[in-house]
This record gives C-alpha cells, sequence and structure tokens, in this order.
C-alpha cells in the first residue's frame, strides 16, 4: 500500500518525564518540501482493557475520577502494561487490583494505536470469562474505584446513552463484537 513518504526526525528534543508518560518535541522534515516542524511526541508504555464478564453473565465495570474532563466515568478495567510483562498478564493483574474479580479464561481481542498522531504505543483489549470476586480489590496509590456490575446486554445502551464514554473501552466493545465466535 503506498502513501505518503515518512517525515525524517532532524532533531530529537529532551524528554520530560511525568511518571507514566514522557513528553518530548522532535524537529521533522517535510518529504515534500524540506520544510522544518515542531511535533510533539507522548512516549508512553503500552496499555490493556479488559471487559471482565461473569459466570451470570455480568460486566464487571468500575467507576472512577478522571482530571481530563473532571467528572466520573464508567470505564472496563485497564492500565498499563509493565516492562517486560506480557499484555495477557498484565490484564488480568489490572483486573484483579482494581475490582478483585479474577477470570477463568482470558482471549485477546486485539489492539488499537490509541492516539497515533502523537503517540507509538498500543492498548490491548482482552475478554476475560468466568470473573469471580476473590476480595476487595488492591487499588493503587491515587485510585479510588467503585466496582459496577451489569448485564452484558446492557452495554450497548450504555454506549448509546453517554454513560461510557471513554473512547478506548468503546474499542475494547466494538472488538470484542466483532471477534465474537
Amino acid at each position: 500500500m503506498s502513501g505518503p513518504r515518512p517525515w525524517k526526525k532532524t532533531k530529537e528534543g529532551a524528554p520530560r518525564d511525568y511518571r507514566i508518560f514522557r513528553v518530548r518535541e522532535d524537529e521533522v522534515e517535510d518529504p515534500r518540501n524540506g520544510s522544518l516542524h515542531t511535533r510533539v511526541y507522548i512516549d508512553s508504555v503500552d496499555w490493556v482493557n479488559v471487559i471482565p464478564v461473569t459466570a451470570a453473565s455480568q460486566v464487571v465495570l468500575i467507576r472512577q475520577f478522571r482530571f481530563g474532563t473532571g467528572s466520573n466515568t464508567l470505564e472496563i478495567p485497564g492500565g498499563m502494561v509493565e516492562p517486560g510483562e506480557d499484555p495477557a498478564a498484565a490484564a488480568v493483574r489490572e483486573l484483579e487490583e482494581e475490582t478483585g474479580y479474577r477470570p477463568q479464561e482470558v482471549r485477546p481481542l486485539g489492539w488499537v494505536h490509541p492516539n497515533p498522531a502523537l503517540q507509538g504505543n498500543r492498548c490491548f483489549s482482552f475478554l476475560a470469562r468466568g470473573c469471580e470476586k476473590v476480595h476487595d480489590g488492591r487499588q493503587d496509590a491515587g485510585e479510588d474505584i467503585q466496582v459496577v456490575l451489569r448485564d452484558r446486554a446492557d452495554i450497548p445502551e450504555l454506549i448509546r446513552a453517554g454513560e461510557i464514554t471513554h473512547s478506548l473501552v468503546i474499542c475494547a466493545f466494538h472488538l470484542d463484537s466483532i471477534t465474537r465466535p
């Protein structure tokens, strides 16, 4: 598949570390005319999202405050993949840490680039079946998560009604719908 030519990086800026990601400004050259432009790059590890489903076909959702929107959001569990960690293991870890639920089976659904204009990382989505509550969860410092159970059949309406608005969560549900056997 042909397309526009790649832009050559002529200068890489010094990164600023914000713990969960690093930001830098790079200088790149326009392949059409050689003009130089500054572009922001956000360097982040890969992420995971997991759709946890109980034996009773309830989805284990989480409600938490998000600083970007200044509001509570309804989402699925997820988080960062630790260096050297398998994304499926990260999904199981994040699910249990945030909710206290443990799955019997985990199936990959696929991955997306969260924002290829600024980032190079991927967000992997998984379906976790047979989830059972084994404890109350072990939230990270700075997290305040409420677990919410909803019937799996309710998810499309929660998205249509704007109760689920996180784009990566909606992507995970879409990947589930197109990969379901």
